[in-house]
Parts: C-alpha cells; sequence; structure tokens
C-alpha cells in the first residue's frame, strides 16, 4: 500500500512539472508577443506586413495501467427462503446448486467457487438487507435464484442500484414486467425470470377443463369459479389470470378472496365459497402448511367444486401434509419424465435423502446449470477476471445475445423471450408445465393432449 501511494505521487510531481513547464513556455512567448506588437505599433502602417504563428503545448503525463486480477474464488449468491414458510424451496435450492457444482468439480471455467446462501425469510424488507449484506460484505461476484415474486419486484432495486447481475430468479409475477418495462436500462440486471407470468401457463388448467365439457366427461352446474389466493404478488397475478381466463370463456367470477401467506384456517372462507356453489374454486399458495391445510378443509365443509390448486407439488412431502383430499386435484408442475431427470431424482436421494419436488429441486438445478454456463462463458472472454465489464457482459450474453440452454433435465430449451423480458419463452420445444391430476399422491398428465397419460376425471361430489 505504502509503495503504490509513492508512485502515485511521484506521478503527480511529473505531471506539475511538465504542466508547468508548458505553462512557462507561454508566458515567454506571450511576452514577445506583446513586444513585438509594440514595435509594430511604432511603425507607419502602410509598409507594415504581419505573419502570425501558433504553437500550442499540451502537458501530458504517462497513466499508470492496472491490469484487473484473475479471480482466485468466485462467490454466486444463491437467494430464496431458507428459513419461514416457503423453507422447502430454499432447502431444494440450496441442495440442487450444490449438486450441480459438485458435478463440475467444484469450479466453474478453473475457478473456484463458493455458494452463499441469501435468505428473504419470505419477507421483502429481510431479502433486502440480506442482500445488501450479500454484495457489501461477503463480497459475492453474482446471484441467482429466488422464489417469492414480492422479494424479485423487492431486489430488482438492489440489483440496479449496485448494477449487479441477478441470473434466474423464480419470481413470476406480472407486477415485475411491468416494472421492467418503466426503465428497461435500469432495470436490466435481472434476467431470464425462470417463472413466466402466471397468464402464460393458467391457459392450461381452463383448457383441461374446457376440454371435459367438450368431451362431456363434465357438465358446469353454474358455470362460476371461486379465486382464493394468497395475498402476495404472486397470489393476486395469478389470481387475476384466472379471472381473465375463465371470464373469456364467458363463465363469471363468483368470489376473488385473499388471505396472509401463512394462514391455516380457511374453513370460514371455504364455507362462504360452498354456498356460493361454483364449479371451479382455483387456489395458489406456496406455504406449505397454508396449501395443504386448504386442501384438507374442503373435504371438512363438503365443497362439491372441482379444485385446481396451483403449487401444490411444488412442496416436497406435500402427500404426508395433504393426504387422500388431495385426490382429483388439478395442478400443474414439470413431471421426472427424461432419462436424465430420473437420473437427477436418484442421485439427490442418495445425497439428501430425500425425493426433491420437480418445481424446486428440479427447475433449481436446471436453473444452477443454466448459471454456471452463463457465468463461464463470461469468464472464458474475460480471461478470469472479473470486474465491471463482466458484469454487464452477463447482461449481454443472456439478453442480447439469447443464450439458449438445452442441457437441462425438464424443458428442452431455456432462453429468454426477446419480445417480453425478462421471460423466457414459453411453449413447446421451449418451457411448458403440464397439468396433471393427482390420486394417491401420484399426478397424471391430463394436458396438453399430446403428453396426455390419462383423461381428467371427476370427483365424485361433482353432481
Amino acid at each position: 500500500m505504502g509503495e503504490e501511494k509513492k508512485e502515485e505521487k511521484s506521478g503527480e510531481t511529473v505531471s506539475r512539472r511538465k504542466y508547468l513547464g508548458a505553462v512557462g513556455g507561454l508566458a515567454v512567448a506571450a511576452a514577445i508577443g506583446w513586444g513585438l506588437a509594440g514595435y509594430l505599433a511604432s511603425k507607419p502602417p502602410a509598409a507594415v506586413k504581419t505573419i502570425t504563428k501558433t504553437e500550442t503545448i499540451t502537458a501530458t503525463a504517462t497513466p499508470t495501467v492496472t491490469t484487473p486480477a484473475k479471480l482466485t474464488k468466485l462467490k454466486i449468491g444463491v437467494q430464496g427462503p431458507m428459513t419461514g414458510p416457503a423453507a422447502y424451496a430454499g432447502k431444494d435450492f440450496m441442495n440442487a446448486y450444490k449438486l450441480a457444482l459438485e458435478e463440475r468439480g467444484g469450479k466453474i471455467a478453473g475457478i473456484p467457487v463458493e455458494l452463499v446462501p441469501i435468505d428473504c425469510e419470505s419477507d421483502p424488507e429481510k431479502a433486502v438487507r440480506a442482500y445488501e449484506r450479500a454484495i457489501m460484505v461477503e463480497g459475492i461476484h453474482v446471484g441467482a435464484c429466488g422464489w417469492h415474486s414480492s422479494v424479485h419486484l423487492a431486489l430488482m432495486d438492489v440489483w440496479a442500484a449496485h448494477k449487479f447481475p441477478h441470473i434466474a430468479h423464480f419470481g413470476a409475477a406480472k407486477t415485475i414486467l411491468e416494472k421492467f418495462r418503466s426503465n428497461p436500462e435500469y432495470y436490466k440486471w435481472t434476467m431470464a425470470k425462470w417463472w413466466p407470468i402466471p397468464e402464460k401457463l393458467v391457459v392450461g388448467y381452463i383448457e383441461t377443463i374446457f376440454k371435459a365439457i367438450e368431451d362431456g366427461i363434465i357438465t358446469p352446474k353454474t358455470k362460476k369459479v371461486s379465486i382464493y389466493v394468497e395475498d402476495t404478488d404472486w397470489g393476486r397475478s395469478a389470481g387475476k389470470a384466472f379471472e381473465e381466463g375463465f371470464k373469456k370463456k364467458g363463465w363469471e367470477v363468483a368470489s376473488f378472496d385473499v388471505a396472509p401467506l401463512d394462514e391455516t384456517e380457511h374453513v370460514p372462507m371455504l364455507t362462504k365459497i360452498k354456498g356460493l356453489n361454483p364449479d371451479v374454486l382455483a387456489v395458489t399458495w406456496t406455504g406449505a402448511a397454508p396449501v395443504t391445510s386448504l386442501i384438507k378443509q374442503t373435504r371438512e365443509v363438503g365443497l362439491r367444486s372441482i379444485i385446481i390448486a396451483d403449487g401444490l407439488g411444488w412442496i416436497t412431502g406435500w402427500y404426508e401434509m395433504a393426504g387422500k383430499a388431495s385426490d382429483y386435484v388439478l395442478d400443474m408442475i414439470p413431471q421426472w419424465t427424461t432419462p436424465k431427470a430420473k437420473a437427477f431424482v436418484e442421485k439427490f436421494k442418495s445425497k439428501y435423502g430425500y425425493e426433491p419436488s420437480p418445481s424446486t429441486g428440479g427447475l433449481a438445478y436446471d436453473n444452477a446449470l443454466f448459471a454456471f454456463a452463463v457465468i463461464e462463458e463470461v469468464l472464458k472472454r474475460t480471461g478470469g477476471v472479473w470486474d465491471d465489464h463482466a458484469r454487464e457482459l452477463v447482461v449481454d450474453v443472456v439478453r442480447k445475445e439469447r443464450f439458449a440452454f438445452r442441457e437441462g433435465i425438464l424443458m428442452e430449451c431455456y432462453t429468454e423471450d426477446p419480445n417480453d423480458p425478462p421471460d423466457l419463452i414459453v411453449g413447446e420445444h421451449y418451457y411448458i408445465f403440464p397439468v396433471i391430476q393427482y390420486f394417491d399422491g401420484k399426478g397424471k398428465i391430463v394436458w396438453p393432449p399430446a403428453w396426455a397419460e390419462a383423461k381428467f376425471t371427476p370427483p365424485p361430489w361433482f353432481k
């Protein structure tokens, strides 16, 4: 540190000496000029011919060039609810990331990697504090993953303020796209949103119901839907998507209700909904206890509706909590269909002692593979240096160059939608979830028709 300071002062002295020399030269030239002007002014004007020569003297100093140092360790922040009501997701996230990193020898581009958990506790304010600490104190270089939409929204301002790249957060609400569109350059640091907005996915549920009507499997009694969701950005966004989707089909929305993220006493609300007699009840909750208790309580109150429980299968061990009450319920989650996916499950179970959820463990594993591949591409181009240019390059690789990842276990291709960033492209051969119907804790695909393992089965109480 002392030598660097001395070198800096020496550079200042040289620079100042050259600058003063230049100024002195200009002063002499000015004095001569003024003397010449006085002499010429004393001569008769008719005989005067003036030749002027101007010289510019520029003071320069040789700059000190500092070559950025190569990383000796890369720190990746893994964001998620490591504690709190959605801790099951954070647990799967970290385990999937550890497994993905272990498979590549703990390194990216030859550089050792440390995974730093960033716990939001399912609270946006706590998420902001934790992420600020991860950047300023723990010194992470890049972030990835995440679960809640409300947390995603809050962290967008942290990333923008620090010009800090975060890859593939799961937060899905439409409000995230709206915030991004308000200033795409400022909010560019969120990329490859790992869960598309609900409007792009819930269509599968609606198509399932109306295909069953078309095939004569069910006959609607009231053509009404009730919507009951967690009071979060995700819940409201998903609820709005259900509302708009069923309205387009000519159905009436009998009720739209919200409750706290950690609500477990649903009997009063379900009793009210039962009195409205909707053909369909659509719910979504990201907490384990709230959604499984809701499913059981629909049976307790004798609800006679078809139930869509978006996200029930996200939770590891959900069937142990919900039990037989989950039979006939519709959900939308990826499945362990490919050989690579099945191999991942076995490896995960062998290492951690439990089977992961496809929506948290499986998607988080693909999330890690995607993030690692992007980071590796950046490090190859920078020669192992991580600086402002590298951070900008992360955005460029994902967004401007349309990075496409085809080595995942659940989706055929992950790539950001150039027409709707930071969402991923949704559709066949890209990102798509099948609709499944549960029986004895196992889901059978009922939509899309090309993937269907069975037709939709109406619950016996739907008469």
